[in-house]
């Protein structure tokens, strides 16, 4: 009986040593083939790698332009048609720009998907939407009247010289934080509301009326007409013809 299992176990074993022997004699003889297969992988993927950054950073203004024209929205046709290049390229390049930057996705009405990059422009437009629409409170009019037949207060004998006055504030200074805010060449909503002296809200609600270079004008420290730009979101001074 033991004869027979130790025959059996004999034979299962010669099972297994062949085809384990025959794997070791193709690896012995055909290993530096593998590994020159191995090597031109990963050089190939590095290789690949590369040239889908040089081409990344070819597209990058491409897809700079389309963010500041379309308001932070774009879709794999836009960046295909303005760069001229594949759509699966187009939504490969989105993808990874969208793992990058945190982007949203948007469905649109035809069933494709926008992608929404929030910048810092227009997370300042939906934050001046969000206020409440409010007004400077009115200053209180004194209704009363000092009758003009009333006599003129007593002075006293001794009058105490008069404090001096300091100076009016230089009108160069205007001129000078104007220049400093103008860097750019424009101001945003908020920056144009604090020259103006009034709330964001106020400025948001009038951008679009075409009275609005007169109201800017009557309200500017310096008389300046600002008008406003949809492409921007941006205010710009008139220039006086």
């Amino acid at each position: 009986m033991s004869e027979k299992l130790l025959e059996g176990d004999g034979k299962a074993f010669l099972v297994l040593l062949l085809p384990i022997s025959f794997l070791i004699i193709f690896l012995v003889a055909t290993w530096r083939f593998l590994l020159a297969l191995i090597v031109l992988g990963i050089g190939f993927q590095i290789w690949q790698q590369y040239q889908w950054q040089q081409w990344s950073q070819r597209v990058n203004p491409v897809f700079h332009r389309l963010i500041r024209e379309n308001q932070g929205k774009i879709t794999p046709m836009d960046l295909a048609i303005r760069g001229n290049f594949s759509g699966s390229a187009a939504k490969r390049y989105l993808d990874s720009k969208a793992s990058e930057f945190g982007a949203s996705f948007i469905n649109s009405e035809e069933g494709g998907e926008v992608y929404y990059f929030i910048t810092a422009s227009i997370l300042g437009n939906i934050l001046d939407s969000s206020e409440p629409v409010k007004e400077l409170p009115a200053q209180p009019v004194t209704k009363t009247a000092r009758s003009l037949l009333a006599p003129p207060p007593p002075q006293s004998l001794e009058e105490k010289p008069e404090a001096e006055l300091p100076p009016p504030a230089v009108h160069t200074e205007v001129k000078q934080n104007l220049a400093k805010q103008l860097v750019f060449g424009s101001l945003i909503q908020s920056e144009l509301a604090k020259r103006l002296n009034v709330y964001s809200s106020t400025v948001y609600k009038r951008r679009n009326d075409p009275e609005f270079p007169e109201w800017s004008r009557s309200r500017d420290p310096d008389g300046i007409a600002w008008t406003f730009s949809e492409t921007t979101k941006e205010f710009f001074p008139l220039e006086e013809s």
